[in-house]
């Protein structure tokens, strides 16, 4: 199942002031040779001065904020261009050092614009776990600079540069258990812009407030298939620390098949008693289960453990090739 590990888009979006704040859109539309941000990556330049995100190291932003306070005064969106490459490069008093090229496209923003609407219409796609795509038009006579979703008004006879991205779903994660150290493991997903669906029999658990931003839900484990989607989930943890319940848990994983990534905490010695309880459906988790789930980063804590959780199915999602090894 296609994925997108960057979630700058969903990140930008939760992070971006309501009410009628002005702000200017940043993206990187083109680069060549080395950058720091590549095409597609995003930022919020507020009318105060301060902004949200990045697209360098912090020595285009000033610059960056000169030309989105014109945006704003004129209503016009603009693209501008950085040249950071030689050895002799001084740029705003700090040495880039990129040795490349950007391209950004600047274009108002805020509640009621068009560049904002096309992102939520995105966001709202991927959020449903469909893919879409985003459209920014930054070099043309006959049409607006701006970014559109999915192309909206643009014809093949009408000549424009545009970047065109193509926008897969972000990392939906299932947890099976809504125990106290559940906390961690959701809230670091989270951070990175991640889709979290929360499932537990205990109502005493399964309390929305308990895991901001994520989808909770109270249920039973045998309804688990009924109760989530599971072919749109791309990893699932299983941790409630309830042996019947996690037996439970593997068992609908197990007869759906899907997702493809199944993590489980707890020691060998307690996957071997689930297989053992599973009989024949083990076989069907096959080399799906992860087990002790996490990297051996030494971690001891909660928020440590939820870490290693988290950056073992971020490479298996990536498709490190060293993660295999570490992961069986």
């Amino acid at each position: 199942m296609e994925v997108r590990l960057d979630t700058s888009l969903e990140l930008l979006l939760e992070r971006a002031p309501g009410a009628h704040a002005s702000r200017v859109l940043a993206t990187v539309v083109a680069t060549v040779g080395s950058t720091y941000s590549k095409p597609g990556a995003r930022m919020l330049l507020m009318a105060d001065g301060s902004h949200i995100g990045l697209l360098s190291g912090g020595c285009l932003e000033s610059d960056l904020q000169i030309h989105a306070q014109e945006v704003l005064h004129s209503g016009v969106p603009r693209a501008v261009e950085y040249d950071t490459r030689g050895p002799d490069d001084v740029l705003f008093g700090v040495g880039a050092g990129c040795e490349g090229t950007m391209r950004v496209l600047l274009e108002p923003a805020g509640p009621e614009s068009g560049s904002e609407a096309a992102l939520a219409a995105a966001w709202r796609l991927n959020q449903a776990g469909e893919t879409t795509s985003l459209v920014m038009a930054h070099d043309s006579e006959q049409i607006p600079l701006g970014t559109r979703h999915g192309g909206q008004d643009l014809t093949p006879a009408e000549r424009a540069r545009a970047y065109t991205q193509r926008l897969a779903p972000p990392p939906h994660l299932l947890i099976c258990g809504a125990a106290p150290d559940a906390q961690a493991v959701v809230s670091t997903a989270r951070a990175l812009g991640w889709r979290v669906s929360v499932v537990d029999h205990r109502p005493a658990y399964a309390v929305q407030a308990r895991f901001p931003g994520a989808e909770v839900r109270a249920a039973n484990p045998q309804s688990l298939r009924s109760e989530v989607d599971l072919a749109r989930c791309h990893a699932a943890v299983v941790m409630s620390h309830h042996l019947p319940s996690d037996e439970v848990y593997l068992r609908e994983l197990a007869q759906a098949e899907v997702p493809a990534y199944v993590g489980l905490l707890g020691p060998m010695a307690r996957r071997s008693r689930l297989a053992e309880l599973l009989g024949s459906l083990a076989e069907k988790l096959g080399t799906r289960i992860r087990g002790p789930v996490g990297l051996d980063i030494g971690a001891t804590t909660p928020e440590g453990i939820a870490l290693s959780i988290i950056g073992q199915i971020h490479a298996w999602l990536a498709g490190r090739a060293y993660s295999e090894a570490v992961l069986n």
